[in-house]
């Protein structure tokens, strides 16, 4: 098999999963996924990006501190949410999300279902891992942008060793809480938490698949 093609196999094999066996990962499997994405490329070299890992007893206490976070209600991410998903990816957002409600059962109708679906996020989706990935905010965008290709190259890396992965943007809208409890500095900026660990297979919320763009959508090749 060509390096293209087990490329390719990885990307297909990689999608958002929501629920996890309690089994940990070694510490040696980690330190590779981490070394792999490490790999990332970044402007001018600088590797804006750091990351928090936790497994046993600190993801409970990370779980536990979130999720009493969120019910007190004080989101506010250090990156600005999207001011909206206009057109095409309004759709494709709503077209997740119904496929999700589809495949866990829950009515489009059934707004309490939803919500408690969507406090899963908070509570890790039971994985026995969570990777806080920050990076330097002098760096603005770019190192923000620098850091989005780590956590592809991590979400991969983890694929390609059989364990299944979620990045969550709604974990970093805590971020605060996040330096203060894992005693970082606040010239880092929260980017995103990647739950992990090894998938539950027969859990509905990971039976379905979303769809990617044609290539036509995608690619304007000119000259």
């Amino acid at each position: 098999m060509s390096q293209a093609d087990t490329l390719r196999e990885t990307l297909d094999a990689r999608y958002s999963c929501r629920a996890y066996r309690p089994d940990p990962v070694s510490a040696e499997v980690i330190a590779e996924v981490v070394r792999d994405a490490g790999r990332a490329p970044s402007w001018c070299n600088a590797q804006p990006w750091q990351v928090v890992v936790t497994q046993g007893a600190e993801t409970e206490a990370f779980r536990t501190a979130l999720l009493a976070e969120v019910e007190r209600g004080k989101p506010g991410a250090d990156m600005p949410w999207p001011e909206g998903y206009p057109g095409v990816y309004g759709e494709r957002r709503r077209t997740c999300g119904y496929r999700l409600y589809e495949a866990v059962g829950i009515a489009r109708e059934d707004r309490a279902g939803r919500a408690e679906q969507s406090m899963q996020n908070y509570h890790l989706f039971g994985a026995p891992h969570v990777a806080i990935i920050h990076a330097e905010a002098a760096l603005g965008p770019y190192g923000a942008m620098d850091t989005g290709g780590f956590v592809t190259a991590f979400l991969l890396a983890a694929t390609a060793r059989g364990l299944g992965t979620i990045a969550q943007a709604s974990v970093a809208a805590y971020p605060d809480l996040i330096r203060a409890h894992f005693d970082l500095p606040d010239t880092r900026n929260i980017l995103c938490a990647i739950s992990f660990g090894y998938p539950d297979p027969d859990h509905p919320a990971n039976q379905f698949r979303t769809e990617r763009a044609a290539l036509d959508d995608i690619l304007d090749l000119r000259g």
